[in-house]
């Protein structure tokens, strides 16, 4: 059992000044694993106030310093590796070699990806020929909020925190209070690092606590946020009256896209990858776009997949799924597909309950849909869990109508050996990213979307930007550089 009921603040780890205890749940066993305090608006105040007062500092040091501490961060986030891996499975079920080799990882390769990024980075760049004497001067955005979820922790804290460190911004982090635990190793690494007191903060709580305080300060140049499009909606309207940048994340609902002429192991790939961190990832392809000619065997091959697909606790060692994050997730599920029987979807996998052998603990069954249309509910709205829906379609143009016919826009997939029409169907999708037969976007692409998925780009140069804004300078005297 894990205590940790302080913030830390200013460079040191702090009792809160207002507040209320919350037991952090392992969703394996149902049990509280931790006890951690929540803050409250004194809690935030005091964490903006620190950060506003080291922003002067921070902004001013030289881009070549600030890269050294995230550096060093990077290496002492290597020497923590297995405690990150540890609290991530505790917190929220990743399965322990999965929580290894995936969502730990996620720190590392974003860091790695913004050391890159960081080293060509100009904060001060020539207009252009036509204009000799301007300058594109880009500058912190100043005190910076970064509310981040439970589902990948460490990928959405370092998209955000890393690039804040380099642009110069100073930071409040309110991690999920579901899973809070590695945002308090990746707080005790900051601190080992040396990053100077104030730079970078950490309060815990909730969205209608915290996230409000942050959403709403006037001290609060920017919000960075990662969840649901409900929760991203009400934070652009809370920020609205101090004229805030308001950077959003939110949901998909994927269209993974497969053509007769797929390879043979598109369909296998495409329900793992749904499969993946038990569902419960915003660019998860949930719904399966299938060639009529090969619809009824792509059904067969899921199910096979999906009868092959073994759920077990996340602190077993093995290629399985783990529980979903929390019993709210949980009902959610349930309720998604029995929706999904009611609306007249045929269920080919899976179904309601937990597996067999698992009667504690959040397990879902791995669950498939066949001849779903795209307006029942389980095709329209994020589940966040193993749940996949198989629509089939007759042309590329029905399948880009389905696939573009959603609030959302995160990202899409093509299955097809078909170069033109891999690349017709990449320009055609409404998304911000579209991956193509099982590879993976590059080191330093902007992950993000379009629509109700919210308009962030975070990796890269994208994502130091997101934290910078541009001055203009006419009359820049350059023999004076």
């Amino acid at each position: 059992m894990i205590d940790k009921r302080e913030f830390y603040i200013n460079g040191a780890w702090v009792s809160p000044l207002a507040g209320r205890d919350c037991e952090v749940i392992d969703p394996s066993t149902e049990e509280a694993c931790a006890t951690i305090s929540l803050g409250g608006t004194d809690d935030s105040n005091a964490a903006v106030a620190a950060a506003k007062a080291a922003f002067e500092s921070w902004s001013q040091i030289d881009p070549e310093t600030r890269l050294g501490y995230v550096k060093k961060i990077r290496d002492i986030y290597v020497e923590r590796a297995e405690d990150m891996a540890q609290a991530i499975s505790l917190e929220m079920g990743a399965p322990i070699d999965m929580a290894r080799s995936s969502q730990m990882t996620a720190g590392t390769w974003h860091i790695d990806n913004f050391i890159t990024a960081f080293k060509d980075f100009k904060f001060l760049r020539p207009l252009g020929d036509h204009a000799p004497n301007d300058r594109i001067a880009m500058e912190p955005i100043g005190v910076v909020g970064l509310i981040t979820p439970w589902n990948w922790p460490m990928n959405q804290v370092t998209l955000k925190a890393i690039p804040a460190l380099l642009a110069g911004c100073t930071m409040v982090l309110k991690p999920s209070e579901i899973a809070p635990l590695s945002s308090i190793v990746f707080a005790e690494i900051i601190d080992a690092a040396g990053v100077p007191a104030g730079v970078f903060n950490m309060v815990n709580g909730d969205g209608l606590g915290v996230g409000t305080d942050l959403s709403t300060h006037a001290d609060v140049e920017m919000i960075s946020f990662t969840g649901s499009a409900r929760a991203g909606a009400a934070i652009s309207k809370a920020a609205a009256d101090t004229f805030k940048r308001v950077c959003l994340e939110l949901g998909g609902k994927g269209a993974n896209v497969i053509f007769a002429d797929a390879d043979d192991k598109a369909v296998t790939r495409g329900v793992r990858h749904c499969f993946n961190n038990t569902g419960q990832s915003c660019n998860a392809p949930t719904r399966m776009l299938v060639e009529r000619s090969v619809y009824d065997q792509t059904i067969e091959k899921a199910i096979e997949v999906a009868g092959k697909t073994k759920v077990a606790t996340a602190h077993q060692p093995g290629n399985h799924i783990g529980p979903v994050v929390s019993a709210a997730q949980y009902e959610k599920i349930q309720g998604y597909i029995q929706k999904g029987i009611d609306e007249g979807a045929r269920l080919v996998a899976g179904g309601v309950g937990r597996p067999e052998g698992l009667n504690r603990g959040y397990f879902v069954r791995p669950t498939i849909f066949a001849d779903v249309s795209n307006d029942m509910t389980i095709a329209r709205e994020e589940i966040f869990g193993p749940v996949l829906s198989i629509i089939p379609f007759d042309s590329e143009e029905q399948a880009v109508a389905i696939a573009n016919d959603t609030p959302y826009g995160l990202t899409n997939y093509v299955q097809s050996q078909d170069g033109a029409k891999r690349n017709r169907m990449a320009r055609k999708l409404r998304s911000g990213m579209v991956e193509m037969n099982g590879q993976s976007r590059g080191a330093g692409a902007p992950f993000g979307g379009v629509k109700a998925s919210g308009r962030a780009r975070e990796g890269g140069v994208w994502g130091l930007e997101e934290f910078l804004e541009a001055k203009a300078i006419s009359g820049w005297d350059s023999a004076a550089e």
